[in-house]
């Protein structure tokens, strides 16, 4: 199984580490062009003039086209708990047009915090509560 990794850029180092996570559990991984750098700079996902010239989002959907699957990042943000931003929105849509798996690492916030959740729940993500090996489970 190929899994896209996606989430917010602001945890590009925690995207790096779910790959090498799943890597070693026999699975392929893409992440976004960037994470690599966007981990030596922070900012850099929040600079329209990079995002513009590399096109990342483009980018992002050509990676994920070829996958079978996807694992959103959902870390807290913003004192949000399982946070989901709006470029992993757009993710989660397109893989579920895709009939890609969605897994989810933790839950969605409610509806009353992110109404976007309604909507991802209707996806059937699967959520693995934290433990990225639990992708395994359902192979």
């Amino acid at each position: 199984m190929k899994i896209f990794i996606a989430g917010s850029m602001h945890f590009a180092k925690e995207m790096l580490e779910a790959q090498k996570l799943l890597n070693g559990l026999g699975f392929e991984s893409m992440i976004p062009a960037d994470t690599h750098e966007c981990v030596d700079r922070p900012e850099l996902n929040m600079d329209a003039e990079h995002c513009f010239n590399t096109d990342i989002m483009r980018s992002c959907m050509e990676m994920q086209e070829k996958c079978n699957a996807i694992l959103v990042l959902n870390y807290p943000r913003d004192g949000i708990d399982g946070y989901i931003g709006a470029s992993s929105l757009m993710e989660l849509y397109l893989a579920y047009y895709l009939k890609q798996k969605i897994f989810l690492l933790h839950t969605p916030p409610p509806k009353d915090i992110a109404r976007s959740s309604h909507e991802v729940m209707h996806m059937k993500p699967i959520i693995l509560n934290g433990d990225i090996s639990r992708i395994k489970e359902h192979v």
